[in-house]
Formats: C-alpha cells, structure tokens, sequence
C-alpha cells in the first residue's frame, strides 16, 4: 500500500531575495516548518499570519528547518523556534553561523575578505564589500540541533546537498523533496562566493546535483510541476520538488539546464586566460565575463570565477601559475592545451 502525499503548503515572502521571493514550506501534520525567511516585521507577520491560515499557528510549530544559514532563509528561523518553543535544526557545517550568530559573522566577514584579496579582488574593492556587509537581527546566540545526512526531523529524512553553502541541507520524503537552493526554478545557485569556506565548490555542487537526480529518478519525478501529485505506473506518488524561491521546480529539466550553465561557463573562463605568461586572476576574468561589480556582486562574481577556475585547473583545463616570490600575491591562472567540448566529461 503506498504512503499517504505529503501535505505542504507554501508561504510566499514579498520581499524578494535577487533570485525571486522566498518561500516557506509548512508541513502541519508534523508541526514542520522549513526555512521561516527573512528577518523584519514584515516578514514576521507574513509568516504568522500564513501559519494560522494553513493551520498550524505558532504554538503547534514543533520543528524549524533552515536549509543553509543565509539570512534570507534563517534570519526568522530563531525567532520562531523560540515564539514556538521548537526546535531549531540545521546541518552540522551550517549550524554555527546561526547559532552563534556574533561570533562567527565576525570570522566569516574576516574570511570573505581574506578569500577576496586571494582572488585578486582590489583592496579598496574588499574593504567596500566588508564595510556593506551589514549584520542581520538575528540574536547572537541561540539553541540549534545540528544534523548530519540521513538524520531524521519530524519523520523526514536531511539530505546533505552541499555547494551553494558547505552545509545545505534538503529535507526528503518519499514522495517530496525540500530543496532549499540546492536548484532554483529561474537562476543558478551561486558556487564561490556563496560560501568561501569551500576550496572546491564547483565540483561539490555538481555531485550534489547528481545526487538529486539520482534520488529523483529513483522515485520518479512529478510531471505536474505546480506541485500537485502526480503518479507513477504503479499508482505511488512521484516526487514534488519545492524550492526555496518560487513556487515549483522542474527538477530534471532544471538539473540538466543547471549543468550545462556550467559547462558553459567553465569554457567562457578558461578561453578569458592566457596561454602563458603571469596569467590572470579570478577577479579580472570575472571582470571579462560579468563587467563591473560592486558591493555583494562583487563577493559572487569573483567567487564564482574563482570555483570554475579552480574546477578547470583540478582537470586539466587550466594550470594555476603560483608566484612564490610575492608574498600574499593572488592566485593566478593560464590556460592549459586542453579540449573544452565537455569540460564535465571526465566527473561522470
């Protein structure tokens, strides 16, 4: 006999993030609720209006999901655990930045700056970039449950989906698959810049993906990508991808789009460099491919350089040129005599 569909609903946040507005997912039947969204008063009562009217007020709120620690996913995350006396659960590699908020926003600001000056971002670039990293109302400390993959929470299975941060966690049933932003219906997640305590987020992400799929294609896939139960031969549900921003998710489809993004891009870098001589940084390829930047797209344009170029020299692609007689001088690549028709062949 198959398992009863899950019921989710969805909580949409007007306050849109660059990738679309936030969505909240809620799970009344297990007293669940993943990613509560942005920090502020506005989203505030967004979330505890929407809560009521799906029925699950916040006293029956009894498990906070945050897939990764951005603000825009965990900033109500320790509001609402402690309003409800809930527990509050991210992943292991994730949980301190929400849990001791103060402490390691400081450390994390400090480490952005310090991978931003090895990309070769200017000084003046870097301390702009830091001076704008406003700190979000989160408390400074509070209590978290930190999960590893395959823990349950209420019922349900984490799923380490790592890349666009070292602990993004998705949240798995049998028949639903909470993606956070793991996949995005409309942009690509960013890798580099999105977390710089990653020295290989390209190649992360992209097992990630595979792993998703692998999942997916191993319970099937909704074909109806509004969210309703769709079914397979056998009469079981397929699974329901719900991501963190927008509504709904092709989630095959959107995996291969995702791919070749990379592909992609991998190429457009790779050919930025030169065949010899002192090469060049992540930051002026970034230049060359996404123009001037500024502030927080400063930090993802160069991080995301730096995560295909490290990719392309870790196959062979590119070669990283080190200076040894410049102390702290930024890393540097060339381009190797390589073959970039599939520059993801070699990973599958």
């Amino acid at each position: 006999m198959s398992e009863e569909p899950l019921a989710v609903e969805r909580i949409a946040h007007t306050a849109a993030s660059p990738e679309g507005a936030n969505s909240t997912y809620v799970v009344p039947d297990r007293g669940l609720v993943v990613d509560p969204g942005p920090p502020g008063d506005d989203s505030w009562q967004t979330l505890t209006e929407e809560l009521s009217a799906v029925g699950l007020p916040i006293g029956a709120v009894e498990t906070v999901l945050v897939s990764h620690w951005h603000a825009d996913h965990s900033g109500l995350a320790p509001r609402l655990a402690a309003a409800a006396d809930a527990e509050l659960v991210l992943h292991e590699a994730d949980a301190p930045l929400v849990a001791d908020y103060a402490v390691e926003r400081t450390r994390r600001v400090d480490r952005d700056a310090r991978r931003l000056r090895e990309w070769g971002v200017p000084d003046e670039t870097v301390e702009a970039i830091k001076s704008g990293d406003d700190p979000s109302p989160m408390p400074d400390q509070c209590p978290v449950r930190a999960v590893s993959d395959g823990d349950r929470i209420a019922g349900l299975e984490a799923f380490h989906t790592p890349g666009h941060t070292s602990g993004h966690l998705s949240l798995a049933a049998s028949d639903a698959l909470f993606l956070g932003d793991a996949v995005l219906p409309t942009y690509t997640p960013n890798v580099g810049g999105s977390d710089t305590r990653m020295d290989a987020a390209l190649a992360v992400y992209l097992d990630t993906l595979d792993r998703i799929e692998s999942r997916a294609r191993s319970v099937g896939v909704a074909s109806d990508v509004t969210g309703d139960v769709a079914s397979d031969a056998t009469g079981d549900s397929s699974l329901r991808a719900f991501p963190g921003h927008g509504s709904s998710v092709d989630l095959l489809d959107r995996i291969g789009v995702i791919r070749e993004h990379h592909a992609d891009r991998v190429r457009e870098m790779v050919r930025a460099l030169p065949d010899s001589g002192p090469g060049r940084t992540p930051w002026e390829v970034a230049g060359d491919c996404f123009g001037e930047m500024t502030g927080i797209h400063a930090k993802m344009g160069a991080g995301e350089a730096a995560a295909h170029l490290t990719f392309a020299a870790d196959r062979g692609l590119a070669v990283c040129v080190e200076n040894s007689s410049v102390r702290d001088s930024p890393v540097r690549y060339v381009a190797a005599d390589a073959d970039l028709s599939d520059p993801l062949a070699d990973r599958r």
